[in-house]
Order: C-alpha cells, then sequence, then structure tokens
C-alpha cells in the first residue's frame, strides 16, 4: 500500500498502565479491530496503551508507526514496523496528528490530555479538517463535563468529541466519520 493511500489512525494514552489494566485490554482490542479494517495505527511508539495498541495491530498483521522522540532514555516498544523519531515534543505532537484521519484517546495523564487537547483546538478552529477524535472509556465524560463547568469549552466545542465505552463501538466511529477524510 502506497503512502498517499494509506489511512492512519492515531491512538492516544497512557504509557503508565500495564497488562492486566482495562485500558491496555481495550488499547489491544483496538489496534485488532483497526488492523482489521485495512487501517495503519500510529502512536507514541513507548509502553502502556501506545505498546497494547501497537501489540494488538502486529499480532493482526497490520502497519504501526510510532512516533518516537530522541530526548526519551526508555527504548520503543517492539511491536513498531516504522518508527519515525522526533527532535522535540512539538514535532513529535504534529507528527501524530497531521497524518492520520482520526484519533482515539484511552485514558492516560497529562501526555494524553496535551495530545487531545491539541488535536480538539486544531479541529475546533478549522486548522485540521473534520475528522473524528473519539474518546474512549467512562473516565471522560465526567472530564469534559468538568472542563464544561470550570474553562470556556460550549456545547459547540464539545458536539466535535465522540464518545465510546467499547473499542467496537471507537473503531465503528472511525470506520464511519474518517471516510473521505483526506489528508
Amino acid at each position: 500500500m502506497s503512502a498517499i493511500s494509506e489511512r492512519i489512525v492515531t491512538i492516544f494514552g497512557g504509557s503508565k498502565c500495564r497488562e492486566s489494566d482495562l485500558e491496555y485490554a481495550q488499547a489491544l482490542r483496538v489496534g485488532e479491530l483497526l488492523a482489521d479494517a485495512g487501517l495503519t495505527i500510529c502512536t507514541g511508539g513507548y509502553s502502556g496503551v501506545m505498546e497494547a495498541a501497537s501489540r494488538g495491530a502486529h499480532e493482526r498483521g497490520g502497519r504501526v508507526i510510532g512516533i518516537t522522540m530522541n530526548q526519551f532514555k526508555s527504548e520503543p516498544n517492539r511491536y513498531l514496523t516504522e518508527k519515525v523519531p522526533s527532535e522535540h515534543f512539538y514535532e513529535r505532537l504534529q507528527r501524530l496528528i497531521t497524518r492520520s484521519v482520526g484519533y482515539i484517546a484511552l485514558r492516560g495523564g497529562m501526555g494524553t490530555v496535551t495530545e487531545i487537547s491539541l488535536v480538539w483546538n486544531k479541529l475546533q478552529t478549522g486548522v485540521l479538517d473534520p475528522r473524528p477524535l473519539v474518546l474512549l472509556g467512562d473516565c471522560w465524560p465526567p472530564i469534559v463535563r468538568d472542563w464544561q463547568r470550570h474553562l470556556a469549552v460550549s456545547d459547540d466545542d464539545v458536539r466535535i468529541l465522540n464518545f465510546a465505552n467499547t473499542p467496537e463501538e471507537a473503531v465503528a466511529i472511525i470506520n464511519e466519520k474518517s471516510k473521505g477524510v483526506i489528508v
């Protein structure tokens, strides 16, 4: 498959979860489902959710891109089929975002919040053409409600987001709403 016709979905999520955690199992399943649908996955390339999604896709024969950062001391996960090194954080974020037709975010920490916020803002301001940003898991609705309560986040802003309870729902949203997205 050529890079021009390749459809990439980026998965965001925490690096600290373990194989026994719910978000690891969810990310593994997301990776499997995306690979089964013929989509390439892209992650930050390291542990936790990133490893789980990479593993799920890799074990199904899917293509897995890891956007790594030269400043990090840890090794990328072993399930990547391509490593794309970045010199600094903003370059890494841009590479995670710009080539993707959609995004799925699972529970994570401040890095995940940063990634979601950047994608959401780029969608909100029209810097990115419309594409799905899916928040997977029951942690997201109360967080987004709190953002609305305490920050300047409107109902229109929230309508940009998609919420899913299961990996199957998340991938169905990606499949439906990323059709026709050209990057």
